[in-house]
């Protein structure tokens, strides 16, 4: 989902990471497929791959080393930083996109695994008279079908059922899931339903028997993150954007600006982390889309800039496939600290999970065994 809010004079543009524009004395502003980048006149749209195959690695860093100026250059390979560098290079913008790690070694590739509108969102929708999360639900339900459609080879509807518990929960929790369908109107994947008892043990044994009432499945979709990541990444280099991982930012590069006498960013200093070597790659507008990294490059720009991002953890542990269906999920929307658990297939394997704690920001994050405990004791 977009969103954008205007910090000192910057825009923060996010999906599944941040990403700041950098250097510029007009904001950008993204949403979907609209874009428009201040001191850069863009092309019509291109049409055609410019490279049946993506260029080698070594390519893309000589490209990267004698390009006198890009239009456009991104921080960071994730999902908005790979989607930032796609959009702007078939709008016919010279682009250059580099990241530390691998595409998608972040948070990217680290996610449930689900794409979906949020019940709970609409939940709150609904008691709080929130119309703003309405609209959020109703956007996301729009994309999760979009997503469907345009890579059916990496996404799938889902089956999720809800355990109940007590008879009251049934009708309470019935409505609020007919009406996630009625939201999704001609987007919705498929009818949810009821279960009895003895069909919902059938799927998965291993929920408490004692006061199991029955279960509501809803439908949602699956997502294979990383391999989306992938190819938002591959298709930008495809058309013309040099991309390149494990490409470090060590500094920006400024210049005075001569309209208004002061300081821009006008590129970086980087470093290919596989040789150690360091260059400049100098360009108009510089994207920050480095996601939970978003205040270290900030602060490259101005060391006293206050912080904007509050990093959190979200933990999944994995456990033996067995311990559900291929073809289904289980949702607990009630946790004993009012959170919510999902219990998804996922490549033979489970998914179980996620927290939400603050945390420091780390290169490989681990999860904690506070945590770990916490989704053991729910799923038990």
């Amino acid at each position: 989902m977009a969103f954008q809010k205007a910090v000192k004079g910057t825009i923060l543009v996010g999906g599944g990471a941040l990403a700041t524009v950098l250097g510029l004395s007009h904001f950008a502003h993204y949403k979907r497929k609209q874009v428009n980048l201040a001191f850069v006149e863009a092309a019509d749209y291109v049409s055609e791959p410019v490279n049946r195959e993506p260029p080698s690695r070594e390519a893309q860093i000589l490209t990267l080393k004698n390009t006198s100026e890009f239009d456009v250059l991104v921080i960071g390979g994730g999902a908005t930083g790979s989607g930032c560098a796609l959009d702007a290079v078939t709008r016919g913008l010279k682009t250059a996109l580099v990241e530390r790690d691998d595409f998608s070694s972040g948070t990217s590739s680290r996610s449930t695994k689900l794409i979906h509108g949020g019940v709970r969102y609409l939940q709150k929708a609904i008691m709080k008279l929130d119309i703003e999360q309405y609209r959020m639900v109703k956007e996301a339900l729009h994309e999760r079908a979009n997503l469907l459609e345009i890579a059916p080879h990496l996404s799938a509807p889902l089956p999720i059922m809800l355990p109940i518990y007590k008879w009251w929960q049934l009708p309470y929790y019935w409505v609020g899931i007919k009406l996630y369908d009625l939201v999704a109107g001609s987007n919705c994947l498929k009818s949810s339903y009821v279960l009895s008892k003895s069909r919902a043990l059938e799927h998965f044994p291993m929920l408490q028997k004692d006061k199991l009432v029955g279960a509501i499945v809803y439908y949602d979709g699956q997502h294979n993150d990383a391999r989306m990541n992938l190819a938002i990444a591959l298709t930008a280099a495809r058309y013309g954007a040099a991309t390149a991982n494990y490409m470090e930012v060590m500094s920006l590069l400024k210049k005075t600006d001569p309209q208004t006498g002061k300081e821009r960013v006008s590129g970086a200093r980087c470093k290919d982390v596989l040789t150690g070597e360091e260059f400049d790659v100098r360009a108009k507008c510089v994207i920050n889309a480095t996601g939970p990294f978003t205040d270290t490059v900030r602060k490259m720009d101005d060391k006293d800039t206050a912080a904007i991002c509050q990093p959190s953890a979200g933990v999944h542990i994995v456990m033996p496939g067995y311990y559900s269906p291929e073809s289904m999920g289980l949702l607990d929307p009630a946790t004993s600290d009012g959170r919510v658990i999902f219990f998804l297939p996922w490549q033979k394997m489970t998914i179980a999970g996620t927290t939400d704690t603050p945390t420091d920001v780390t290169h490989h994050p681990i999860p904690s065994e506070e945590d770990i405990n916490f989704i053991l004791n729910e799923v038990q």
